[in-house]
């Protein structure tokens, strides 16, 4: 992961999911997005974090991690 590099562990039909990518689209904010549904190890890193299937979780570059946030979560961790 590189030092701007966000995570968006979700599923294609999670509607939080589709929330989170479009916030981040529209603000400009690059993402690597990460289908758990579809890539064993995101599901699995998506287990380790939250001990079952939640999404999104979102990792950023310092680490931390959020689970299903809401715009304003995104917006204040991003600083915008």
């Amino acid at each position: 992961m590189t030092d701007q590099q966000i995570q968006v562990y979700g599923a294609s039909t999670c509607p939080d999911t589709k929330r989170a990518r479009a916030f981040f689209e529209e603000h400009g904010v690059a993402y690597e997005w990460l289908d758990v549904d579809l890539d064993e190890r995101a599901f699995a890193y998506m287990l380790e974090v939250n001990g079952h299937r939640v999404t999104p979780t979102i990792r950023f570059a310092d680490g931390s991690t959020l689970v299903e946030p809401s715009n304003e979560d995104l917006a204040r961790k991003l600083g915008l």
